[in-house]
Parts: structure tokens; sequence; C-alpha cells
């Protein structure tokens, strides 16, 4: 009913203008005085009245648009993209309906941050009041503590909130040309963790050294590397890898699920050296069924590479001289057992 009575107000309108054409002496002031009528239509106002309510789901699913596998946002029906003139004639309408799925994406992105990426959401200001306004940052848990390169990625303005680049690109093209996160994944690619740091540089560099006996020594975090290393390139280590020095490790067999046949093999070919009261490799007690641990002789966590250094060699060289005596290998292996469930 309000189209007919726009048409109508404009037919009128058109009519007065035809008339006016028709001239008298006032016709520029009645001219005027139309121009001056027709700038006080508020035609957004008469729209409204032929529009549905400005009323849209608050998820993804309720708007019936998912992403795919490619990162896509595609309906979840039709599998055709975005589609903005959801209602034709009516741009406010769609307007609005395209802003009200932007921040469902907006609320996609930051779990996207959070989840996959394992960022962190920090509040700012950091010393903020409750009553006080606020905002956010999203950074990883080494961003302060890493030595080597922080990486800081900042959006333009408008619309688009941490993580974007640019909503319009998400919505019609993909995540990866509208989202920070690729920058961020390939950051992270580059950095590695420690245990997929260690799998690369033994994949592309030690299985190829010619070494008839290799030794590792690891600290700390280190153990914990050297375990993940184990469970996914078992058979390798295992003929590769002559003896093991652990110092202060923090690995944990229950918990990175290390197999039967790792743990039987870590019990004879590795030694954990502690950080203990007790003097240089006094037998320290173990929760864990895995290798021996004895004191590294310090209490001190850092200290504990050096302080064993020379128990350490001694290990590696009895350990390569069994290597090649078949008898006292096994006399060995034997030893450290019962060394181990004596413990």
């Amino acid at each position: 009913m309000s189209i007919s009575i726009i048409s109508l107000i404009w037919l009128t309108l058109w009519i007065n203008m035809a008339q006016l054409q028709q001239g008298g002496p006032d016709e520029k002031e009645k001219t005027t005085a139309l121009k001056d009528l027709l700038s006080r239509i508020d035609l957004d106002e008469l729209m409204k009245k032929d529009e549905p309510p400005l009323e849209f789901p608050d998820t993804l699913e309720g708007f019936e648009y998912a992403f795919n596998e490619k990162g896509q946002l595609r309906h979840i029906t039709t599998g055709e993209p975005f589609v903005f003139n959801a209602r034709e004639d009516l741009h406010r309408w769609n307007q609005k309906r395209y802003e009200a799925l932007g921040e469902i994406i907006t609320k996609y992105v930051y779990e996207l941050l959070e989840k996959d990426c394992k960022l962190k959401k920090i509040s700012l200001p950091v010393d903020a009041t409750e009553s006080e306004p606020k905002n956010f940052i999203f950074m990883s848990e080494d961003a302060m503590t890493n030595p080597d390169k922080l990486m800081v990625l900042i959006h333009g303005s408008g619309v688009v909130r941490a993580g974007q680049w640019a909503r319009k690109l998400i919505i019609n093209e993909d995540l990866d040309s509208g989202t920070q996160i690729p920058y961020i994944k390939r950051a992270m690619d580059d950095n590695g963790c420690p245990e997929e740091h260690l799998i690369y540089v033994w994949d592309h560099f030690i299985t190829h050294s010619a070494a008839e006996n290799t030794f590792f020594v690891a600290h700390s975090y280190g153990g914990l590397a050297f375990v993940e290393l184990m469970i996914q390139r078992e058979a390798d280590v295992k003929n590769k890898v002559t003896a093991v020095a652990l110092t202060d490790s923090v690995h944990n067999v229950w918990h990175q699920e290390a197999g039967k046949t790792i743990r039987e093999w870590m019990r004879e070919n590795c030694c954990n050296w502690v950080s203990s009261s007790e003097p240089l490799d006094t037998s320290v007690e173990s929760m864990l069924p895995d290798c021996p641990r004895v004191s590294a002789g310090t209490e001190r966590h850092e200290l504990t590479s050096w302080k064993s250094l020379p128990s350490i060699f001694k290990f590696f060289t009895e350990a390569s001289e069994a290597k090649n005596s078949p008898l006292k290998a096994a006399l060995t292996r034997r030893s450290h057992r019962i060394k181990h469930e004596e413990i």
C-alpha cells in the first residue's frame, strides 16, 4: 500500500510540475517551493513501511550458510555463494542482513584465532576497571618471551576486526583471502614447535649421516621432543641411535602415549640425570616405567647437563662398546634392567 502512496505522491507532484511548467509569473517561486517540499520527504521512512522486521539469526546455521573445506561461505542446501539481494527492492533490509551476517563471521574468526591458531585474547587496557570501555588483541603464548622473532598484524579501519583483512572477501571469496590466519599459520610453520623441528632435522639430516653410533643429549623439554620423535619414527630411531642421555627431562611416557616397545627400548638405552641433592649418579626413585633416573649432582635444573657431563660421556662409551660386543650388550642391558627394577 505504501508503494502506491509513494507513486501517488510522485504522480501528484509530476502533475503540479507540469502545471508549473505551463507557466505564470510566479513559476520560479513555485518551483523553489516544490523543490523544498521534495527535500522534506524521507524516502527511507516511506520504504520502511514495506520492510520485513529487521530481525536476523545469530548463527551461521540460522542463515543457512557454512564454510566448506576450502574456507568458502556456501549455502548449506544449494551450495551457492552468498547472495546479497535476498529480497528484491529491499536494499536497506538486505544491507542490515549483510551486517548481521558480518557480526557472526567476526565471532567465527575469533574462535578460529583461539582454537586453531592457539592465540590468547588479551583485554585492553590491561589495568581497566569494570566500568571502563575495553578493547582486545590476540597474541601467541610466547609473544612476550620469544627471543627470536615477533610479527605484528594490523588491520585497516571500518567494520573489520582483529584477525580480518576484509569482511567482504571472507563472505564473497574465502577465509584465506579475507583473514590474517594464513599469515599466522605461516609464521607458526616457520617457527615450528621443538617436536616438529626435531623430526624435520631427523628426516633431513640425522638419518643421512654416516655415523655408526648416534647419541642424544636432551635437556628439559628436549626429552619430551625426543620421546615424540620415537613415537613418530620408532623403527628408525632404534636402528640409528645407540644411547640417549636425558638431563632433567620433562617427558611423560603416559601423557605422550608412548607404546610398550618404546618404553622397553628407553629402559635399555636411556638414562635421565635429574636435579637432586644426592651425589652424582645416585639412583633416584621414578614413578614412570621408562628409563633409569640418577642424580645429576645438583639441585639446579639449568646445571644438570653441565654437572652430569663426565657421567654422560662414560655412559655413551659403555653403550658404544656394548653395541659391538653381543655378550657385553646382553650383560649391560640386564644390569640396566635390574637397576631400574630395584628403583
